[in-house]
């Protein structure tokens, strides 16, 4: 993998909302090891997480708990990411059926050789906003220039495409380093902090504290996140394993849709070692629904891109350093999902 970081919850997410949580990078969630021990003659599959377990990935648990892959004759184990445990390597050794991850990661994996296809988009629109407070707000891209960024140098790949795409003066912006938390916008220490929508903004809401986020997919920055992976090998050879995986998923983001409350509260019944606070949760879970959902779903079905949606990303990719061709997505899973 390329030592690019254009998404850096995996390395550099220090203190915040996820930052102290108590289960180990990559452990098969309790509640599925003990479905596994009486699965009795279903098929065994793993879904590697692409992060620590919170309802950023509320569907896939409701999915098990409510039996949506067991009735399928499938038997799946939720393998917990983390910052030690990216999702690349057991994808692609077979550890896991299926991995969580995002296009860019994606596309800097195949560019070093693995066998990739990205077969379906939990997230439409990328969670990166820029997080302001109200006193001095960031309501566009051109409101950056003159103000001070909180974000991991990392990051700057990011920065920068989002100024290329809106015509921004990027030498005007005072690129701050700061570790992954709110108290340095808080603090007045820098104007504006680089984060996922549903993570420090969500922090500073249970402080009290108001904050305004400007995503930047509603300005151009079109990076798919929180994609499903599967190497041609599986997409040959256990295709049907992969349908009803990603069927289950299906039925399980549609059910948290629903009823995000239940959706967190779930995710905090079912790892209760995981230092999850149910308030904490059911902000989160809220705030993905509009990231996860749009026209586009409700026309095509939980998980579909489009052509237009796709070029947008090879744009994006293309001012991140990578070059992809629409191949990188294949759509074959989510059609026979959906019976399309």
């Amino acid at each position: 993998m390329a030592e690019r970081r254009t998404l850096s919850r995996r390395t550099l997410i220090g203190a915040g909302v996820f930052g102290a949580v108590g289960i180990g990078a990559a452990t098969v969630a309790g509640v599925t090891a003990a479905r596994n021990a009486s699965n009795g003659g279903e098929r065994a599959a793993a879904l590697q997480l692409s992060w620590l377990h919170s309802a950023q990935f509320a569907g896939s648990y409701i999915a098990l708990d409510r039996g949506y892959w067991s009735d399928a004759g499938l038997d799946v184990s939720l393998l917990q990411g983390g910052p030690n445990a990216p999702v690349e390597p057991p994808v692609v050794s077979g550890q896991a059926l299926v991995g969580v991850s995002a296009a860019d990661f994606t596309a800097a994996a195949v560019a070093e050789g693995a066998p990739f296809k990205i077969i379906g988009v939990a997230m439409q629109n990328n969670p990166f906003v820029i997080a302001s407070l109200p006193d001095n707000p960031v309501n566009e891209p051109g409101d950056l220039e003159g103000k001070r960024i909180g974000m991991a140098l990392a990051n700057t790949p990011t920065l920068e495409a989002l100024c290329t795409l809106n015509g921004v003066d990027i030498d005007a912006i005072d690129i701050v380093p700061t570790q992954y938390a709110a108290q340095p916008l808080t603090s007045g220490e820098v104007d504006c902090l680089l984060c996922w929508e549903t993570d420090l903004p969500v922090a500073m809401e249970i402080q009290g504290v108001e904050s305004i986020t400007m995503l930047m997919a509603d300005y151009g920055y079109a990076l798919h996140s929180q994609t499903y992976i599967a190497t041609e090998d599986s997409l040959a050879n256990r295709r049907d394993d992969v349908v009803a995986l990603m069927a289950g998923e299906v039925r399980g983001w549609e059910d948290y849709r629903l009823d995000t409350d239940a959706a967190a509260a779930l995710s905090v019944d079912m790892f209760p070692d995981a230092g999850l606070d149910l308030e904490t949760q059911q902000l989160q879970a809220a705030r993905q629904v509009p990231l996860m959902f749009s026209p586009l779903t409700d026309e095509l079905g939980f998980g579909f891109w489009n052509e237009e949606t796709v070029a947008q990303n090879i744009e994006t990719l293309a001012l991140l350093g990578q070059t992809v061709t629409p191949e990188l997505w294949d759509s074959s899973i989510l059609e026979q999902v959906h019976g399309a």
